[in-house]
């Protein structure tokens, strides 16, 4: 199976200094199937960015910037409840910018998460 990030050429994460930076993960299952509700899409949006964090051997708690783009702001609210299950330390959260835009990498997608994180230090 092809995976997007093999052909556009990109990485999901990169490590670069203290620093894991993620490329935006989308609503998209493993078939690169667009994920249909806006629930479900956020919720498997936050489940690629969890993979991408877990192979990286990072949480949600090393998250320390996400940028989120909407092409409908109003589904904020939404997006905030689910979010909310993913970013539970509160004492460890992320700085967070909102953006909307008018189009996203593929039609049907109302969301998109771009993610760095902090990775440990070294003893």
């Amino acid at each position: 199976m092809e995976h997007l990030h093999t052909r556009f050429r990109y990485s999901p994460g990169v490590k670069a200094g203290p620093f894991l930076f993620m490329a935006g993960q989308v609503g998209r299952d493993a078939g690169l199937n667009v994920v249909e509700g806006k629930e479900a899409q956020f919720i498997r949006a936050f489940e690629n960015v969890k993979a991408v964090l877990t192979e990286a051997g990072l949480t949600f708690s090393d998250v320390v910037e996400m940028v989120t783009y909407y092409t409908d702001l109003r589904d904020l609210p939404l997006f905030m409840t689910v979010k909310d299950r993913y970013f539970t330390d509160l004492d460890r959260l992320p700085t967070w910018t909102a953006i909307g835009t008018t189009a996203l990498a593929m039609p049907g997608l109302f969301v998109e998460i771009k993610c760095t994180a902090l990775l440990p230090t070294s003893t």
